[in-house]
This record gives structure tokens, C-alpha cells and sequence, in this order.
């Protein structure tokens, strides 16, 4: 299953993690160091999922996560390297958010029939 969520440019990702999360169940998150809030650690914990989040540098006592399942990371960092190839989505000419989304949708599409 795939879920986007579209956002300002100028907010953070951390949170809108919880949208993302919400009536999935999934077996692990994986996560980079944006991610590591106390409270999408517990949302994961709540739907029963493992987390694999790399603790932020900031964080006084450190996590611990699973380096080897962490790598499958790349796998989410390719995807959206492939749909900014896609010069609509790259540069979002779009003024309406919900044309927006529709390209990020038929880009991955595309990217996904490769």
C-alpha cells in the first residue's frame, strides 16, 4: 500500500507521520532521524509495528534501531528520486494542491511500471 501525503514545502515532515500511520498495520517503520519523536514511536507501538527509526542527535539517550533493516530506507529515498525526474513534479508549476498530488500520483505510477 502507498500513501502520500502532500504538505507546505516549508513544514516538516515529522508531523505529518501520524496521517501517514493512521489504520495502517504495519509489521516495521522505518524511519529517518526527523522521525524520532516520542510520540510516533508510541503511535507505531500502538499499531503493533516495530520501529526502526534512527535516533536524532539531539536526543540526550539514544535508541537503538536495526542497521540492516534501516538500509531498505534507499528503497523510499530511489522512489522519490525517480518521480522528481518528472519535471511538473520537480518544479510544481500546479497552484492548486489537488493537481499537485494528481502528477506525484501519475509519476509514480509511471515510475512504478518501469
Amino acid at each position: 500500500m502507498v500513501r502520500l501525503v502532500l504538505s507546505p514545502g516549508q513544514a516538516g515532515d515529522a508531523p505529518r507521520a501520524s496521517a501517514l500511520l493512521d489504520g495502517l498495520r504495519p509489521k516495521h517503520v522505518i524511519a529517518d532521524a526527523a522521525y524520532d519523536s516520542d510520540a510516533i514511536r508510541e503511535q507505531t507501538r500502538a499499531a503493533k509495528a516495530h520501529a526502526c527509526i534512527r535516533p536524532n542527535p539531539t536526543r540526550k539517550r539514544k535508541k537503538r534501531y536495526d542497521r540492516e533493516l534501516y538500509k531498505r530506507r534507499n528503497v523510499i529515498e530511489r522512489f522519490f528520486g525517480a518521480i522528481k525526474r518528472f519535471r511538473r513534479v520537480a518544479t510544481r508549476y500546479e497552484k492548486k494542491a489537488e493537481n499537485y498530488l494528481g502528477f506525484v500520483w501519475y509519476a509514480a505510477m509511471l515510475v512504478r511500471l518501469e
